[in-house]
């Protein structure tokens, strides 16, 4: 059995915060922005919950008492503007900073609600989250009740997505199979904002809403026009499905037809051939070949 070598030590260290070199100058923009406002109040509030991932700064680990930053910029400078003089560090075995905060994404609404919930479900109260990520303390709420009336298959459609959390107060006027259809549409066109949940909401037959009741007329639109966005949204949605269920055979075909034209194409005399005579079809036999994907 092979031996695996761990990307840092196992046990974290208290390190000096002088001690700790920055790995990449971080301008005074950043440090006047919202999320390190966030970070310093809520360090400030709850303390450091992640440690910093840092690296010896000599090759001997053991003799060095010096290290450099290889994630966690602004909470170091917050730190040190909180006039810490310690901090908990992870130590890395190697300097390879891009495996630490360049793979790491944002997170989600959805997981940012199954946080904040669990958070005050072990005690915590609304006011110090609000406190510790410097907002007011009605988004702790909204975040909160975030999936309430949110049938569980457009959570899960939304579960990776970024969105406002009044889009979640649109969805809850609609029934399930409504919720489903708009998320659907939203995410397909990769347009998930509250105008547009808004705009499927008029455009929802009143069948599909919980009250039965039509919502108040949109500025500007009339009645006729609401009812032609009705027709229009109930053929997108059949257009959707179609070619849901259509997409895997023709990436099939696309990638049978590429492999196909690629080869033909090495034929010196066929290329030759429809260079002198077919030259559209050739251009199109290209385009085909260069294509990586539907999108194209």
């Amino acid at each position: 059995m092979s031996n695996v070598t761990l990307g840092f030590i196992p046990e974290p260290i208290r390190v000096p915060t002088d001690h700790i070199l920055l790995s990449k100058k971080v301008s005074p923009e950043s440090i006047a922005s919202r999320k390190f406002d966030q970070i310093l109040a809520s360090i400030e509030e709850i303390g450091l919950i992640e440690p910093l991932s840092v690296v010896p700064e000599g090759k001997d680990a053991n003799q060095s008492d010096r290290y450099i930053l290889l994630d966690g910029h602004f909470r170091l400078i917050a730190l040190q503007q909180l006039n810490c003089t310690e901090v908990c560090c992870l130590v890395a075995t190697d300097d390879e900073s891009y495996t630490y905060n360049s793979r790491v994404n944002r997170l989600s609404t959805v997981q940012e609600h199954f946080m904040i919930r669990r958070a005050i479900e072990r005690g915590v109260t609304p006011q110090r989250l609000a406190k510790a990520l410097s907002v007011d303390v009605s988004q702790i709420t909204k975040k909160l009740k975030l999936l309430n009336g949110i049938c569980p298959e457009a959570a899960e459609l939304l579960a990776d997505r970024q969105f406002s959390t009044e889009i979640s107060r649109v969805l809850r006027k609609m029934k399930p199979t409504r919720q489903v259809e708009c998320v659907e549409l939203m995410v397909s066109a990769n347009n998930i904002t509250v105008a547009y949940a808004e705009a499927m909401l008029v455009a929802t037959p009143a069948l599909m809403l919980i009250d039965g009741k039509k919502p108040q007329r949109m500025s500007g639109v009339s009645q006729e026009q609401i009812s032609k966005m009705e027709r229009e949204m109930s053929n997108l949605q059949v257009q959707y499905k179609t070619v849901e269920q259509t997409y895997g055979e023709d990436v099939l075909h696309l990638v049978l037809a590429k492999g196909y034209l690629a080869k033909l194409l090495e034929n010196e005399a066929v290329s030759h051939y429809l260079k002198q005579r077919q030259p559209e079809i050739f251009s199109e036999f290209e385009i085909i070949v260069q294509t990586v994907s539907l999108d194209q």
